[in-house]
């Protein structure tokens, strides 16, 4: 199986359980609650893309032939990284370039690593990371201009603390703050029984988890030194994993996976209190989830793309399939994924301006 196809299958299973992951709608408790609408009967096919729909920035560089498609990774809507790494039926050196302008140009960067079995690529807005081997990692924080080797079992200082100010300690379960390389335990832990992740937004550190298949939640108004415990009216299922995220208008908002990862999510916002989404006519089943403005969630899944708002689920008109997988990226854009294919969209809900990015070997 292609490195780059199992990267891409494995991050989606592990989707909930990495920090910058974005969950879905809160589940209506009855009776405010409706049935999920079978799948087949109630929906149309998903839409795919075309050339009216999406604007297609197609790029060859000289790479040779021999190169499998790169694995493409965005930051921002403008910025990303691409890296081609394998050739069919041979051992080629990795190559890596990077895109300032929304990939209608990209730049050779020099690869810290080049020979390696299967190198990762691994991006977040503060850095950019290649790891070659077990415990075998290459960091960069300026844009891919120089690298940092560091060998261990967890990631490079450098790497974490790029991943925000507060984040879950995964070796221990705890809440802690990053300051420049430095690692330390939040004052006062969250009271939530099980921690699955933390976000700052509008000032507010939000801390949710899972306790016996409930969600809770705290929030902290000054940076982990207190807490207060705020209630998260259950869903009509038991939460298998709650992620805090932050919309793009700032607003924080809680995505309740169930236990089988494969059925639709239970979404909250908050406003001073967590309030449930309600997501009348939604499909039974969903891949991703991410949050919009104004209260919304876009979600992906065998249904095709859809939003929740006013209340209820309605199908996107989006140029995504079945297979897609949603990501909110650092500005605000939503990219989505399906094996070697990214598409970036900005803009408002109903009229975003999706861009196909495209980078072959010549």
């Amino acid at each position: 199986m292609d490195g780059r196809f199992l990267r891409w299958a494995v991050a989606v299973l592990l989707v909930p359980l990495v920090t910058a992951c974005s969950i879905g709608p809160v589940r209506r408790p009855p009776p405010d609650r409706t049935a999920p609408s079978p799948d087949p009967a109630t929906t149309a096919p998903a839409a795919s893309p075309t050339a009216s729909d999406v604007e297609i920035r197609h790029v060859r560089v000289a790479v040779g032939r021999r190169y499998d498609p790169p694995y493409v990774e965005f930051v921002t809507a403008e910025r990303g990284y691409a890296q081609f790494s394998g050739c069919s039926g041979q051992r080629c050196p990795a190559l890596l370039y990077s895109t300032t302008d929304g990939g209608r140009t990209w730049q050779r960067l020099r690869h810290p690593h080049p020979v390696s079995e299967n190198p990762q690529l691994s991006v977040t807005p503060g850095a950019l990371a290649i790891s070659v081997g077990s415990h075998d990692w290459y960091t960069s924080t300026d844009g891919g201009l120089t690298f940092a080797h560091a060998v261990g079992e967890r990631a490079p200082a450098a790497w974490q603390a790029a991943q925000g100010r507060f984040q879950l300690d995964e070796a221990t379960g705890r809440a802690v703050r990053w300051q420049g390389r430095r690692m330390t335990p939040l004052p006062a832990q969250p009271p939530v029984p099980v921690l699955h992740g933390l976000v700052e937004t509008r000032g507010l550190l939000v801390a949710a988890g899972v306790g016996g298949g409930r969600p809770y939640a705290a929030v902290s108004p000054d940076g982990g030194r207190s807490w207060q415990r705020t209630a998260v009216p259950a869903p009509d299922g038991e939460v298998g994993m709650l992620r805090p995220v932050a919309g793009p208008d700032g607003e924080a908002r809680l995505i309740g996976w169930p236990s089988d990862r494969t059925r639709f999510p239970a979404l909250w916002r908050y406003l001073g209190r967590w309030l449930p989404v309600p997501a009348e006519g939604y499909p039974a089943r969903a891949l991703s989830a991410v949050p919009l403005t104004t209260g919304r969630f876009a979600v992906s899944g065998p249904a095709g793309v859809g939003v929740v708002a006013d209340g209820r689920y309605d199908r996107l008109d989006w140029p995504l399939g079945p297979e897609h997988h949603l990501t909110l990226l650092d500005d605000g854009t939503v990219l989505g994924r399906a094996s070697d294919e990214v598409l970036l969209a900005s803009g408002p809900v109903g009229s975003r301006q999706w861009v196909r990015v495209v980078l072959e070997p010549t």
